[in-house]
């Protein structure tokens, strides 16, 4: 693997590329990141990217292409229908997944309309091991709940659980019968769970889940999203995996799985998605759906230069030297903020590196929104750009009520191929002097709260002028400093 052993005793992740292309950052001064806050109602989702410097908000379509990627896109066949792009694309498919059939979407929330459209009906229960935004709207939407049957370590913010990210089968067994077969229409595995910290579920979990599923002529249906980071770590976690290529790990999940969905916005480095499944039944029962929604069969809402670069994605996503770098340089991230005392979620995952803000900010309360207020914090004193997977990401129960999170977390993305060790030290920095000035930090409140996925258009406002009082320390101690 591509870890380098140095004079020094000290072992770190080494870039398994070289760069060729750059693309010139922007640092702002904190004055005008402040007035950029205030502007994008604290929320980092309407940030604009020329006010950002590290764009640590997700890894979704921001991963590097390869120069194999990139040369693919000039032989794609821009035909409106039967384009050979196409049939290129699900050549790879049906070799990456041994799945016959593929419908071509937009993204990977695309393909969850498609799904929850042709098999949620009201009253419907479907059971995951932990949901995700627009999953759950999707599901809702269509008259169905979700049930979350994740075991105990999930929540766990500090733990050594190597995946956190399994599904309880004893919640699961007794699911299925206070609820009955007829109302679970298909059992959801998130390979790599989003908002518990990109933690990975084990390959003899799936299994086990698949075969309960399965007795009881239950579909499975697999977000295969954040496949490359699971199968990372079921290669260097689980025992049973020790000796299966990453292909042969992939096969074993496609092969209890009855509907395998993802989006290539992380899955193969592009922009896109798909839905693949074995039988002709399944297909024909979901077809309908995507020139009504997406596009023609044969391209579903993409563009035929992505989907060529897709087919090479996917293939290099077979390739150990790649599937690592996520993994490896999130947890020296982590490493480098544990040792400044910052806390994170342990063990660390894919995605990105998640700060803990309960216990960073243990005086700020969840209806106060802490992972949002830390995530305009970390912005404001760096530049820095991540995510609230918080309060903020969920949705107000019934009575209007907030419905707290189960974690409060700052996503700190890591886009393979995008950052350098001095960028993600730099990072560590700031958020170390901010981890030290934590006190300053106060909550958030809503002035416009939308209905639906309120976390992406919301816009908040400080509690007590915090940001204002921070931004005084930060020139105290850094003076001119950017």
């Amino acid at each position: 693997m591509s870890k380098i052993k140095f004079f020094l005793n000290e072992s770190m992740p080494l870039e398994m590329h070289k760069v060729r292309v750059v693309q010139k950052l922007n640092l702002i001064p904190i004055e005008a990141r402040k007035e950029a806050l205030d502007q994008g109602g604290y929320n980092t989702f309407l940030l604009k990217n020329r006010d950002v410097f590290l764009d640590m908000l997700t890894d979704s379509g921001t991963n590097a292409m390869s120069d194999r990627q990139m040369a693919s896109m000039m032989v794609a066949d821009d035909s409106y229908a039967g384009s050979e792009t196409f049939y290129r694309l699900e050549k790879t498919l049906q070799f990456f997944f041994q799945m016959k059939y593929f419908l071509p979407t937009h993204q990977g929330r695309a393909c969850e309309n498609i799904i929850c459209k042709t098999f949620v009906k009201p009253g419907d229960v479907i059971p995951m091991n932990y949901h995700f935004t627009t999953t759950k709207a999707h599901i809702e939407l269509n008259g169905g709940t979700v049930a979350e049957i994740f075991t105990d370590e999930a929540l766990k913010v500090t733990s050594d659980c190597p995946f956190k990210g399994n599904i309880d089968l004893n919640k699961l067994q007794q699911l299925i019968k206070e609820v009955g077969v007829e109302h679970i229409p298909f059992l959801r595995i998130e390979l790599g769970t989003n908002l518990i910290g990109g933690q990975p579920i084990a390959l003899e979990n799936i299994l086990a889940v698949a075969k309960i599923c399965h007795d009881h002529k239950i579909m499975v249906v697999t977000d295969a999203s954040l496949l490359a980071d699971n199968i990372h770590f079921n290669k260097e976690r689980e025992e049973f995996c020790k000796n299966l290529s990453l292909h042969e790990i992939v096969l074993k999940i496609a092969e209890v799985t009855d509907i395998m969905y993802f989006s290539a916005r992380k899955l193969g480095c592009v922009r896109g998605g798909g839905i693949c499944v074995p039988t002709v039944e399944l297909f024909d029962k979901m077809k309908d759906l995507i020139p009504l929604y997406e596009g023609f069969l044969t391209y579903g809402g993409m563009s035929v230069r992505e989907m060529e670069a897709m087919a090479v994605g996917l293939e290099e996503t077979l390739d150990p030297e790649m599937v690592n770098q996520g993994p490896q340089f999130i947890a020296e991230f982590g490493k480098k903020l544990m040792e400044q005392g910052v806390p994170i979620i342990t063990p660390t995952g894919g995605l990105g590196c998640h700060v803990d803000a309960r216990r960073f900010i243990p005086h700020v309360k969840s209806e106060e929104y802490p992972a949002g207020a830390l995530a305009a914090a970390i912005y404001l004193i760096s530049g820095v750009r991540g995510m609230e997977r918080g309060t903020i990401s969920e949705t107000r129960n019934p009575d209007g009520s907030e419905h707290p999170a189960g974690v409060e977390l700052v996503r700190l993305a890591l886009p393979r191929r995008v950052f350098t060790m001095s960028q993600i030290s730099y990072a560590v920095d700031r958020i170390a002097w901010l981890f030290q000035n934590r006190d300053l930090i106060k909550g958030l409140m809503f002035i416009d709260e939308p209905k639906v996925l309120r976390f992406f258009l919301g816009r908040l406002t400080p509690i007590d002028h915090w940001a204002d009082k921070l931004m005084k320390k930060f020139r105290e101690d850094f003076g001119d400093s950017l």
